[in-house]
């Protein structure tokens, strides 16, 4: 964001300051895999919403590819379903998605034999010399993670990954990879050191979709720009933090990938720990994409490790009934699809915080959310100091799917003749108070590649310093003997994470589905 203005306007009559973030540049998206489940789901849908809003550069020509053997108005006619299913925006206008189709081609083949990628760079030629775009390409891997390093040898040896200095000295062409960026630390260092050789740091943008959200991004806004509540986010107020992502859907048709991958790999070690980073971190220097992920980083470091005998005492591990009896599992699986763990920061500022982290597939409830737990009041006035752990205690509620928004649990005098002294919640959704819905994340990642703004972009020693710590608990897991705990779905889990937060005296919040009272 170095280049960003800022202005002043109105936004439902309250005066906002607008940080202008530079236009995205025209540029020609190259999508690998794009007749996958991720290009039609999310790509594809956050593209035509972007030109239903006038938000994309014009001349975008996008250039699918795939293995499949199909014409061009084949591939568009399957897109245009899949916007039509998937789309934030409904109806479909149908103008807007004609436009999109007609800027849509197709190149077919096999993604590790060299004709695909001489037929691909004629093509990108074809288009750039048309729009006067040459060398600024998005290739975009929308693919499993293992063809990542296939894409990037094929794309180096057609010369398709030859620097081209963009505005303000930004470098083209860039790479989107999705996560997981390996799958242990070893295999992260070995991927990473093979894209250093091929690609300048600000050409590689690791998505981790997380970090499009509204809500993941206004955490720094919440904290930094709000002088009540950065002096208090500290050891000295906050007892503990819960950070939870709860689906309530099984694996579906992704058996093969998932039980290769399990829960960790596949939302705590990305998405999880990104969110703790941004709630953890110190104020940076500035709003730059590296002085934010330079803070980022800082946290992965203190991180405590959770190594031998602490893997059994720090974390619970689940798998929901009937999990083995989906398609594409191994009968004997201990892949778990839940995991809950007791994370420590070893700093200043957090030091003897708890963060629970807690993942899981097949639960009570969709939510995707951080509590920030305050501690209880010092002195009850409130019937003596018996009382004291009656008074609800402050919980500030970080909503993150769905219903966007922010809400705090305040203690308050309920209406009574007698001094009734009971909890309300003062709640803030995106939707309702702007009267929009928020631009999703593809959207918004999209628009930042484009623009070379890579701060909501996972840096390469942050990666690793995940994976640093991911892997020693993953390891213990699948070369361990502890059998398995079987959760029932619809569910919260597992009865043993309990057991984490019990040590430190409180509970996990509540699932407001689940027959279970709120914590605290």
């Amino acid at each position: 964001m170095k280049d960003a203005r800022a202005e002043v306007s109105t936004f439902a009559d309250s005066r906002v300051l607008i940080l202008k973030q530079g236009e995205p540049q025209a540029c020609s998206l190259v999508v690998f895999g794009i007749t996958g489940d991720l290009a039609r789901r999310k790509l594809v849908p956050a593209i035509y919403n972007l030109a239903r809003d006038a938000a994309l550069p014009e001349p975008f020509p996008v250039i699918g590819v795939g293995r499949a053997e199909q014409s061009p108005d084949q591939l568009r006619d399957l897109l245009r379903k899949s916007v039509e299913e998937f789309s934030r925006t409904q109806p479909v206008d149908r103008g807007t998605w004609d436009h999109v189709a007609a800027s849509i081609d197709y190149v077919h083949g096999d993604f590790s034999g060299p004709d695909l990628y001489e037929q691909l760079r004629s093509r990108i030629e074809e288009v750039g010399a048309q729009h006067g775009i040459d060398g600024r390409t998005l290739f975009y891997c929308a693919t499993p993670a293992g063809l990542f390093p296939t894409i990037l040898d094929g794309l180096e040896k057609a010369r398709l990954l030859r620097p081209v200095t963009g505005e303000k000295g930004s470098l083209w062409p860039r790479v989107l990879v999705e996560k997981p960026f390996g799958r242990d630390l070893a295999s992260s260092v070995e991927l990473n050191d093979r894209v250093a050789r091929v690609l300048d740091e600000s050409q590689t943008f690791r998505v981790d979709h997380y970090l499009g959200k509204e809500t993941v991004q206004n955490i720094l806004v919440f904290r930094f720009g709000n002088a009540i509540f950065e002096p208090i986010w500290n050891q000295k107020y906050i007892d503990h933090v819960q950070i939870t992502a709860a689906e309530t859907l099984g694996i579906g048709r992704r058996g093969h990938f998932y039980d290769e991958t399990g829960v960790i790999r596949d939302v705590i070690q990305n998405h999880l720990l990104q969110v703790l980073a941004l709630c953890a971190m110190e104020p940076p220097t500035s709003f730059d994409a590296d002085a934010i992920r330079d803070e980022k980083t800082k946290v992965f470091r203190s991180l405590r490790r959770i190594v031998g005998e602490d893997v059994t005492r720090r974390v619970v591990f689940g798998q929901y009934e009937g999990y083995r009896e989906e398609e594409n599992v191994d009968p004997d699986s201990r892949t778990p699809t839940y995991a809950a763990l007791e994370v420590m920061i070893d700093n200043w500022r957090w030091q003897g915080v708890p963060f629970y982290v807690r993942a899981g597939k097949r639960l009570c409830e969709k939510v995707t959310e951080v509590a920030i737990h305050f501690k209880p009041i010092p002195f009850c006035l409130f019937g003596g100091q018996d009382t004291c752990p009656l008074v609800p205690r402050n919980v500030l509620v970080l909503r993150i799917d769905p219903d966007e928004g922010i809400a705090l649990d305040i203690t308050t005098k309920l209406p009574a003749d007698d001094l009734w002294v009971g909890g309300v919640e003062m709640s803030f959704s995106y939707e309702r108070a702007f009267e929009q819905s928020p631009r999703g994340a593809y959207e918004r990642l999209l628009l930042d590649c484009m623009r070379g703004d890579q701060m909501l972009f996972a840096r390469r020693d942050g990666i690793e310093l995940e994976w640093e710590f991911v892997t020693p608990i993953v390891e213990a897991w699948e070369n361990g003997s502890e059998p398995v705990l079987v959760y029932k779905p619809g569910s919260p889990g597992p009865d043993e994470a309990g057991r984490l937060t019990g040590r430190h005296g409180c509970h996990w919040k509540g699932f407001r589905d689940a027959a279970r009272t709120r914590s605290d």
